[in-house]
């Protein structure tokens, strides 16, 4: 049985005595209406977790005593790094949270010609605060112990010269490692790489709502990335994603 989880952003130990955060408390109280005795279940982002009941609720705090670490591990067996387009801030809370649940490692906002949201160097450090929430609420949900990184959001040409130094330093490297473009135009399908035994690193890149214009197109090949198709019909830009990686987690994964 899966108890509550809540992350706790500070080190836990075992038998450690902990006020939770004042947005986890009200959740706790409020929403799921725990009480004292409750179990629950603390994690920091840093690896396992640790079994937990509710020792005292107060009027400004709720207390929680910590139990013995569990090495508890559910992410994916390869490392998913989804370099997503920017898109409309629904679609973009919608794929933060399911990406996460799918086993997503990293999530790189990319910025293109297309994009229809543009953002400040303001807006764009509370989204970006916004959308790591989204993950932490997601890794609560699903099980996951390891926080995925939701980094600042980076011009596709900047991120792409960033890239095309990691494909370097991989090269030398016995695992595979793959970078993919999603494209409705691609030849290429995942049942040709079906003869990849297994995959240590993959790379998706996947376009705003109106896709990537013909130029970054380019650039993005000359970068060294694969175009991908997923099936016939042309998938909205919160579906692709969502759709690659869970093929990507059937085929290498651990569905």
């Amino acid at each position: 049985m899966m108890f509550p989880r809540f992350y706790y952003p500070g080190q836990i130990t075992a038998g450690q005595v902990i006020e939770l955060p004042t947005n986890t408390m009200h959740h706790a109280i409020r929403v799921l209406r725990l009480e004292p005795g409750s179990k629950v279940t603390l994690f920091n982002g840093k690896g396992g977790e640790f079994p937990a009941f509710i020792e005292c609720i107060g009027k400004t705090g709720v207390l929680v005593l910590t139990e013995n670490h569990l090495g508890v591990e559910r992410e994916s067996p390869f490392h998913i790094t989804l370099a997503q387009g920017i898109c409309s801030s629904v679609k973009m809370d919608w794929i933060v949270r399911k990406t996460v649940e799918l086993g997503v490692g990293d999530i790189q906002p990319i910025t293109t010609k297309r994009s229809l949201v543009k953002l400040s160097d303001e807006r764009a450090g509370k989204r970006v605060q916004h959308w790591r929430q989204i993950a932490i609420s997601a890794c609560e949900q699903c099980g996951r112990n390891r926080l995925p990184q939701v980094l600042s959001p980076m011009l596709l040409s900047d991120w792409l010269e960033r890239q095309t130094s990691v494909q370097k330093n991989l090269r030398n490297e016995i695992s595979q490692n793959l970078f993919f473009m999603l494209s409705p135009i691609a030849e290429k399908r995942l049942r040709d790489f079906s003869n990849f035994s297994s995959v240590a690193n993959l790379t998706l890149l996947v376009g705003p709502e109106g896709g990537f214009t013909s130029e970054e197109n380019a650039i993005v090949l000359v970068a060294g990335f694969i175009p991908l198709r997923l099936g016939r019909r042309i998938l909205r830009t919160e579906s692709a994603a969502l759709a690659a990686i869970a093929a990507l987690q059937v085929l290498w994964g651990d569905f």
